[in-house]
This record gives structure tokens, sequence and C-alpha cells, in this order.
């Protein structure tokens, strides 16, 4: 089984790695994000209570958010085993995730913060589909305009400097310090996520294979 955690600041590309090293391990890449709107959708109790904070601006409790997931490791498809993306974000999240889990290993992806922000800035994101480009190294073929459905391919405000850099403060006073905890537990796999895409999913799926 491959119950896995993926950590590391806005811009290091869990989101990209996870996409290809799942199913190679035939494991679903589950982020925080897609959980909340998941149980929403369905309708649960727990998807209630977490749209009641969201509709308020109002970050999710942890209880709730720790609820969701334990809920949605139950699902057939996590019996290999799960990979999970923005979460947990803070200390007490990983507590409560270890009493009702035993996360088998945790890849934390590193890159210096110049990259993060030439990569988020460069980010750029189909409003229709939803479909992640970079200017750089993945752009549309036509300037502003999505390759799959032709929607308008902007920047999100989240993705400006300003805001990059706040974003990338709080990881470090907030998240970081869950590598500490992991590295504790002998759990910590560093990866340098300064490379190609194809150098970095090498090394983490040679990683995962022995774990």
């Amino acid at each position: 089984m491959k119950r896995l955690i993926f950590i590391g600041p806005q811009g290091a590309g869990k989101g990209t790695i996870a996409a290809h090293v799942c199913p190679k391990f035939e494991i679903p890449h589950i982020s925080t994000g897609d959980m909340f709107r998941e149980a929403i959708e369905k309708g649960t109790e727990l998807g209630k209570k977490a749209k009641e904070y969201m509709d308020k601006g109002e970050l999710v409790p942890d209880e709730i958010t720790v609820q969701l997931v334990k809920e949605r490791i139950t699902h057939k498809d996590c019996y290999a085993g799960f990979v999970l993306d923005g979460f947990p974000r803070t200390i007490p999240q990983a507590e409560a995730l270890d009493k009702e889990v035993d996360i088998d290993g945790v890849i934390l992806l590193e890159a210096p913060e110049e990259l993060l922000i030439e990569r988020l800035t460069t980010r750029r994101q189909c409003r229709n589909c939803g479909k992640i480009y970079n200017l750089k190294t993945n752009p549309p073929k036509e300037e502003g305009k999505c390759d799959i459905c032709g929607g308008e391919v902007y920047q999100r405000d989240d993705d400006k400097e300003e805001a990059i850099k706040r974003r990338l403060e709080i990881y470090k006073k907030e998240t970081a310090p869950i590598a500490d905890y992991y590295e504790k537990q002998g759990k910590l796999h560093k990866v340098d996520a300064a490379r190609d895409v194809d150098e970095i999913v090498k090394d983490v799926v040679a990683i995962i294979e022995k774990i």
C-alpha cells in the first residue's frame, strides 16, 4: 500500500508530479479543493458543513477537513493507497491525520523561491475547462486561447507576484514545519523540484517503489 503525502510550496509542481505518478501506481490524487467540491456536490453532511464556512469566505475548521479526508480515503479507489495534496497544511492537521491513518511516506518538493515566483507568475489557466498553461514552458498554441476548448486563458489573481509572495510567507510559517514533523518520523523524502518534470517524476517513482 502506498499512502502518501506530497508537500512543498506553491509552484513546486505537486499536482503536476502527482498527475504523472498516480496512474503508474493506480492510486488517486486527492487534493483538498477537489475533496471539498465532491462532498458539496454529493450533499454529504460534512460537505454541507464545509459549504457553510466556504460561503462565508472562512477557512474550514481542521476537524471537518480531517473528517472529509477520513471519509474520502475509505473509497474503493484508495484501497491500494493515495496521494494527498494540499493536506495536511499545519501540524495540528498532521497530528489529527496520524490518529486516523498510517502514512507510508511524505515527499517534499523543493525549489528556490525565485523559481517558484517565476513559475507562478507565468502560469495561466483556461477560464472554461481549467487547463493549466505556462507562458514559458507550455504556452497555448494561440495566445490567450485554450488549445482544448477555445476558452479564455487568463492569469488568476493569486498568481500575481504580490499574492504569490504572501502565499509563500504563509507556507514558510504554517506548512514548512510539517517537513520537520515527518522527518522525525523517518517518513520524509526530499526531491529537487527545480528540474525538468521527467527527471522529478523518475526520482519520485523510485522513492515510492522503495516505500
